[in-house]
């Protein structure tokens, strides 16, 4: 199963990031406080710039290189 990521939208909620990464949303959650994934906070609501989410998997890609 691939799950890619949204390109329709400017910003992904936290299950659309758990989904493309195939990550539980603890972990998620660490990445956003560790600031290795940029989020922004919409009154209760979590959002991940899709952006960022690109950005996040290129520098993963690069380390590991």
């Amino acid at each position: 199963m691939t799950t890619a990521i949204p390109t329709s939208h400017t910003a992904v909620t936290v299950p659309d990031v758990m989904a493309a990464l195939q990550l539980s949303r603890s972990k998620v959650y660490d990445l956003i406080r560790s600031r290795q994934l940029k989020s922004i906070k919409v009154g209760r609501c979590r959002r991940v710039p899709t952006e960022s989410l690109r950005i996040f998997i290129e520098t993963q890609l690069e380390e590991a290189a």
